[in-house]
């Protein structure tokens, strides 16, 4: 098991595309306060337009990946990635509306390409062989981890530097220019639709709901740290400042953990290892909140990225072994909507807690949360296996036709 059967040309195009469609996704919140911060009240108007983008996103990850049909994928994801580019535009060239014009298009922006990492993600694990399928989400998770850490510091620089409106319209540059890259890949993915039903696929992606809550858990993490870190290191008496280069540390840490996970096969259960890396991240989290050098701070901060990565990795793999090939790109943007949802409520649960508690406290209680999620998750998945319910959801998915086994408690390269 090795890099080498990712290290392909379709790949590398795939690549320079996901990162045009995902720079927005990562620029986005940010952007949207820089937009609007000089207005009346404009941080509250920022932090509206960021949960609009995000509501849209929630929304519209499940509804528009539902509709991907594998054999036609890329007119699907073109349509979004379009709908996002017009929603980008908009808020650039109209900084200056309503708040109620740019909440619109926001909205617009977070929906239009929802379902786009969904079928990019199916269109990845389509383009290498079955053996490397970790090493191609690797490769997704180190690609990701670097847009997440660039994306903050070009939209700061971008918008005192220039103007608060250029991020924005970067963004739609860039989703625009993933369109493009779109017709230089397949037009879709593996995944035969003959006899597929709403109501079937509806079952079937409900199924996987253990899969969902785990990988909501994961990012919960996520959300926690990156909302409270400034309030945390401020409790500390450490600047303020430094959170941006601590949360760059912990990008690059997921970065250096999903290249590792990519490394080697791993043993244990799918379900047992992502609980164990999700433990394991709470336990890094929850230093962060009891250690009082910013030294420790970013070390904690590092290794619980490193643990990150690997937690999303097996989230992903396990939506392999739970859907039929048909049902994965529904499935990714289903998990990416529960993702949304974690890190907005982890948002109201860390807004609510700051006011009556000191910020340590709040992260230890975000901690307590997530490892609810993790043996909610854990056990749910256990229970589908042995109920072994998930292959009579695949045959009903295919119309009664034969169809590949989902989950059978084997990892989707059997030797994972």
């Amino acid at each position: 098991m090795t890099y080498r059967d990712v290290a392909t040309k379709q790949v590398l195009i795939w690549a320079l595309t996901a990162v045009a469609a995902r720079m927005p996704v990562a620029m986005t919140p940010l952007a949207l306060v820089f937009l609007v911060r000089e207005r009346p009240g404009g941080y509250t108007l920022g932090a509206t337009l960021a949960a609009a983008y995000v509501l849209g996103e929630i929304i519209g990850a499940p509804v528009l990946g539902m509709r991907l049909d594998p054999a036609r994928g890329r007119r699907h994801l073109v349509v979004g990635l379009a709908g996002g580019a017009l929603g980008f535009t908009g808020l650039g060239i109209f900084a200056d509306s309503h708040p109620v014009v740019l909440g619109a298009f926001a909205f617009l922006a977070g929906a239009a390409p929802s379902a786009a990492a969904g079928g990019q993600r199916a269109l990845l694990t389509s383009l290498v062989p079955e053996r490397a399928v970790a090493q191609a989400l690797s490769a997704e998770s180190m690609l990701m981890s670097g847009v997440w850490a660039v994306s903050p510091v070009a939209v700061a620089g971008l918008a005192l530097a220039v103007a608060p409106r250029v991020p924005l319209l970067l963004a739609a540059a860039c989703m625009a220019s993933s369109i493009a890259g779109h017709w230089l890949l397949p037009a879709g993915w593996a995944g035969d639709q003959d006899g597929d039903t709403g109501r079937a696929k509806t079952r079937v992606l409900l199924h996987a709901w253990p899969v969902y809550v785990t990988g909501a858990a994961s990012i919960t993490l996520l959300g926690l740290t990156e909302l409270t870190l400034p309030a945390l290191l401020e409790q500390r008496g450490i600047g303020v400042g430094w959170s941006g280069s601590m949360l760059a540390g912990m990008a690059v840490g997921a970065g250096l953990g999903a290249f590792l996970y990519g490394l080697r096969s791993w043993p244990g259960r799918l379900r047992s290892r992502s609980a164990v890396l999700i433990s394991g991240m709470a336990v890094f989290v929850a230093l962060v909140a009891l250690i009082p050098g910013a030294a420790g701070i970013t070390v904690a901060l590092v290794l619980a990225g490193v643990l990150q990565s690997g937690a999303l990795i097996t989230r992903n793999l396990s939506l392999r072994e739970a859907l039929p090939q048909s049902a994965l790109a529904a499935g990714y943007s289903v998990l990416y909507a529960a993702a949304g949802a974690g890190y907005a409520a982890t948002g109201s649960l860390a807004g609510g807690l700051l006011q009556v508690v000191a910020p340590s406290t709040a992260v230890l209680a975000g901690v307590s949360l997530t490892l609810l999620l993790t043996v909610l998750g854990w056990w749910g998945e256990a229970r589908r296996d042995v109920s072994g319910a998930p292959g009579d959801l695949a045959v009903g998915l295919a119309g009664g036709a034969e169809g590949a086994p989902i989950a059978g408690g084997r990892d989707p390269e059997c030797r994972l």
